[in-house]
């Protein structure tokens, strides 16, 4: 059952992230933005497919133009929105994508200002926090997103201080082996684990944790439903198989997606799912987050209750910041 839709609106990225490929290869720099009237065809069908959440993603995908079109698009459709920006461009689009976003999640890499901006290799910091104020002044809740590596998850209790401070949840973000990138040390891990057990404020899927400890995806005994939970979608308007990371096919929507879906190349790569040889040891996180959808195993159950504790936090949080506004209404 398809849950999740990861649309890539662009390649392109004005940062030019240590852990990430979009900003760092040349070759991403001039390729194509999604057509808006492709954009609202699919979202139309996989609305239909059973999509329930779409993640507006890139590269940076503010730098589409037409992205809070997307967005207010997407909405009416009844879908869960998902934007997460280096926050660069945030305060041009601050207004028009005002209710639109149900996740709006701002990267930030470290509590201190010039390593933040060292691993991004662009000036970005004080935008992430000019970001977050006016993002609340609209009625939003954002999240802070901190993708943690090697070198930084020591920062987590200063980034949990930050967060506490600014009354916004901190989403803490495993870095993920891929593209010769390493994933997280087992040290990492374990003080990951260790100092976010029993914080209500911090949201860590514990699954993530949990599957890095267990040496990742087993192509014997997969976890992964890339294919079958996931759709992904290309700038250049093509369904990405089995996930965008690992890219092995292309399929050219130039017809129905649920006809495409119902294809002997779909089902080939949903019977093997998290068995392709490169499937081994894989932890990337926006994936296993639908795969984990369900209650089937430990990791599910596992990632449901983080997901619980994650949405409780965030009505507590919202609350008190509408609190906070009403009474600065009422002075």
């Amino acid at each position: 059952m398809l849950l999740l839709c990861n649309y890539y609106l662009t390649y392109r990225c004005n940062a030019f992230c240590e852990f990430c490929h979009f900003g760092i290869h040349e070759n991403f720099k001039d390729t194509p933005y999604a057509k808006l009237e492709d954009f609202k065809s699919n979202v139309e069908q996989i609305k239909k497919l059973g999509v329930k959440f779409i993640d507006l993603t890139g590269g940076e995908p503010l730098l589409h133009k037409e992205i809070h079109i997307m967005a207010e698009y997407a909405k009416r459709l009844n879908l869960q929105t998902s934007i997460t920006t280096n926050a660069l461009l945030y305060p041009k689009f601050a207004e028009k994508l005002a209710g639109n976003i149900d996740l709006l999640h701002f990267s930030l890499d470290s509590p201190d200002e010039e390593e933040h901006n060292k691993i991004r290799k662009v000036n970005c910091y004080n935008k992430v926090f000019e970001s977050i104020e006016i993002g609340k002044s609209l009625g939003e809740f954002p999240d802070i997103l901190f993708t943690v590596t090697n070198e930084t998850y020591k920062k987590l209790p200063r980034m949990h201080e930050i967060a506490a401070e600014k009354n916004l949840v901190l989403i803490v973000n495993p870095v993920f082996s891929y593209f010769g990138n390493p994933g997280l040390r087992d040290e990492a891990v374990d003080y990951i684990e260790e100092y976010t057990d029993g914080k209500l404020d911090i949201y860590i899927n514990k699954a993530f944790l949990k599957l890095r400890k267990d040496g990742g995806n087993n192509i014997n005994n997969p976890s992964c439903k890339a294919v079958s939970r996931v759709i992904v979608i290309s700038p250049y308007n093509e369904i990405i198989l089995p996930c965008y990371h690992f890219e092995s096919e292309k399929i050219k929507i130039d017809r129905p997606i649920a006809e495409i879906r119902n294809s002997e190349k779909i089902k080939y790569f949903k019977e093997m799912e998290g068995q392709f040889d490169f499937c081994q040891s894989c932890t990337i996180n926006c994936y296993f987050e639908p795969s984990f959808a369900f209650p089937t195993n430990l990791y599910a159950i596992s990632s449901l209750t983080s997901k619980f504790k994650y949405g409780y936090n965030k009505l507590i949080k919202q609350k008190i910041q509408k609190k906070l506004i009403f009474k600065r209404e009422a002075v």
